[in-house]
């Protein structure tokens, strides 16, 4: 899928129709400044509870005793 990009000089005048395209065509659009991408506007979706939490689902580390000191072999786990 080819993302279009333009310009912030050629996207602040016509931001609305911009925005309207994205919103429309469900394409993201990427804003560029001097030829490098700054922002990526992507269309809104809405994720149900379930879809929220597949994703989350195995990110969370599970401490016994969240207060207990850290080892030195510890610190690898936390980065």
């Amino acid at each position: 899928m080819q993302i279009q990009a333009v310009s912030k000089s050629e996207f602040k005048p016509k931001a609305l129709e911009y925005l309207r395209e994205v919103e429309k065509k469900k394409k993201p659009l990427v804003v560029t400044h001097e030829g490098k991408p700054v922002v990526k506007i992507i269309p809104y979706k809405e994720e149900t509870e379930d879809q929220i939490l597949a994703k989350l689902r195995g990110s969370v580390i599970f401490y016994k005793d969240p207060t207990e000191p850290v080892g030195e072999d510890g610190w690898e786990v936390l980065e």
